[in-house]
């Protein structure tokens, strides 16, 4: 609840009508007056506030004043992210992703992720890197994570360095200098010298080659929940000549891996017998 009591209390800021009405009610949640406290954002959100709108939808995700209803959730963070409120619009994102209407919750996060917004850059970026329900572009996801990563997203440091393992070190130098000028003033990025993106992550590591006894998998994509993944798998499971699945977690994500084959060779060979699907060799851990 104190995570929930913050995010709400983030949005005070905000400009906007009724302000003093939304922060009665965050005043209202922080006692324990849920009821009073959604009594108060409905009225505020009927007349156009985002703050408010925002509110109401967290409390109906979280069934607190009201009985949880994903559906009446959905409604309010869509009227708040509609009006460029950027925690509704992850909000809405995750939501519509984490119950199977990917494709719009990525648009949503898509949105996020242009403004910054760290969640959004991971989901985004993982998304990018694995092809899932997106066009892949390898390069773009890199840089997306890495943004996240930068502002100390712990998950995104673990994807990050994952994603480390298996990108060749001229796409992380791209990736790297794309994060930079997506956040450098504009004017900046055009007097910079090349090198001032020069600072990739460190090199692949001229790591010893797994061992024959099953040192590689393959990975089929990264999901907010297990039971996505699950469900990839099951549709994949007949063509995977009975590789077994490893559902492997990372921070918010879950990570479906599928092995184990005995060297990188075997493991994009059934890369390539699973295409179009998005795959690509990882060492096991």
């Amino acid at each position: 609840m104190r995570f929930v009591i913050a995010v709400m209390a983030a949005a005070i800021g905000l400009a906007g009508p009724g302000q003093a009405t939304v922060k009665a009610g965050i005043a209202a949640w922080q006692k324990g007056e849920h009821q009073r406290a959604v009594a108060i954002w409905r009225e505020a959100a009927a007349k156009g506030n985002a703050d408010a709108a925002f509110n109401l939808g967290q409390a109906y995700r979280l069934g607190r004043g009201v009985a949880a209803d994903s559906g009446q959730a959905k409604r309010w963070f869509e009227r708040a992210a509609k009006a460029g409120h950027l925690d509704a619009q992850v909000s809405l994102g995750l939501l519509l992703f984490d119950s199977g209407a990917r494709r719009d919750g990525l648009a949503w996060l898509g949105r996020a992720a242009e403004r910054g917004e760290a969640r959004a850059l991971l989901v985004v970026g993982t998304a990018l890197f694995n092809g899932d329900d997106i066009a892949p572009d390898l390069v773009k996801g890199y840089s997306y994570v890495s943004r996240a990563a930068a502002q100390g997203l712990a998950p995104a440091k673990t994807t990050l360095a994952e994603m480390d393992e298996v990108l060749p070190l001229a796409d992380r130098k791209k990736g790297v200098a794309m994060a930079l000028a997506a956040v450098m003033p504009k004017d900046r990025a055009t007097k910079a010298a090349p090198r001032s993106a020069a600072k990739p992550p460190a090199p692949l590591p001229a790591a010893a080659a797994p061992s024959t006894a099953g040192g590689w998998r393959i990975q089929l994509g990264a999901f907010s929940s297990r039971k996505a993944a699950e469900t990839l798998h099951s549709g994949l499971r007949a063509r995977l000549g009975g590789a077994q699945a490893y559902y492997v977690p990372a921070g918010a994500m879950t990570r479906l891996q599928a092995g184990p084959f005995a060297s990188r060779e075997a493991a994009s060979a059934a890369c390539a017998r699973l295409k179009p699907q998005a795959c690509f060799p990882v060492a096991a851990r």
